[in-house]
């Protein structure tokens, strides 16, 4: 299952993490510092959903 996630998290990660930033850059948070930390937690929260959605796969 581990390597279910790792290829899964490669594909949410990049998905979330470009989410996380277009979202912060429709705010209006269009300074290297929120693209930042929107590209950290688009990346923080594909962990978890990787998880999940692996463990629906497998089981």
């Amino acid at each position: 299952m581990t390597r279910l996630m790792m290829i899964i998290f490669s594909m949410a990660s990049t998905s979330l993490m470009g989410a996380f930033i277009v979202a912060a850059l429709v705010m209006g948070m269009d300074t290297s510092q929120p693209i930042l930390i929107a590209a950290a937690l688009g990346f923080v929260a594909a962990i978890p959903v990787s998880w999940i959605v692996a463990r629906q796969i497998v089981g």
